[in-house]
């Protein structure tokens, strides 16, 4: 059972370590790229501020973002800011996620994320602890997937493998740790099934896109190949 108040404590550990992180930064460094195609480290936190703004929207039983153009809008508009701004913008627009998230509520309700994508109210910490900790890594600061917590890598797993089970473009796969963690997803393609072997973080890469599954072995045909998130 998904636990909101404990989600919401690793939210707030997990922005105070990104804002120390990039604390350590530098206008020079935020106008940089970072790892995501076509987005410098300015887009990844503007992103992260306005992804706050949003999840505020959704607990609230507004639309997540006003259309996919004024989200991308925002984002472009915002990157460019020095340092100073994005961190008072990242720290003001977490601290407001976390009161709206702090409220009374009731979160077995359902919500609707963007692109019409219904869930519990009660996976929207998860969700913005996803954001959070993924995005750090994508600013390619020194954070990376072996420093996130084991128990966010096995959760994000669990709900990426969640996400692609049944999906046309991917077979019956097994994702197995040498410890015997075990994920199943994908079934709907015509062909396998694929068993992938190797670390939970190298596991994870694969599934959220960060990593191109070099660390991992497939059995029973190719490493699938996955959709976009």
């Amino acid at each position: 059972m998904i636990d909101h108040v404990h989600d919401l404590d690793a939210v707030r550990e997990a922005t105070e370590r990104l804002l120390s992180a990039t604390g350590k930064l530098d206008n020079a460094a935020v106008a940089e790229p970072s790892r995501l195609p076509g987005w410098s480290r300015g887009h990844v936190l503007a992103h992260l501020s306005r992804n706050a703004d949003a999840l505020v929207n959704v607990l609230q039983g507004r639309p997540m973002y006003a259309s996919s153009e004024t989200r991308d809008a925002d984002i472009d508009r915002d990157a460019p800011r020095p340092l100073a701004e994005q961190l008072a913008d990242l720290r003001g627009s977490g601290d407001g996620f976390l009161a709206a998230a702090g409220a009374p509520a009731d979160w077995s309700r359902t919500i609707t994320m963007r692109n019409g994508v219904t869930d519990s109210a009660s996976r929207v910490p998860f969700r913005r602890w996803v954001e959070i900790e993924l995005h750090h890594v994508d600013l390619g600061i020194g954070y990376e997937l072996e420093d996130l917590p084991e128990e966010f890598v096995i959760r994000e797993n669990d709900f990426l493998a969640e996400r692609f089970a049944g999906h046309s473009a991917v077979p019956p796969t097994t994702a197995v740790t040498a410890d015997g963690s075990l994920w199943t997803t994908g079934g709907g393609a015509d062909a396998g099934p694929v068993v992938v072997r190797g670390s939970a973080t190298d596991i994870l890469g694969w599934l959220c896109g960060r990593r191109d599954g070099s660390g991992l072995t497939a059995e029973g045909g190719p490493l699938p190949v996955l959709p976009p998130l």
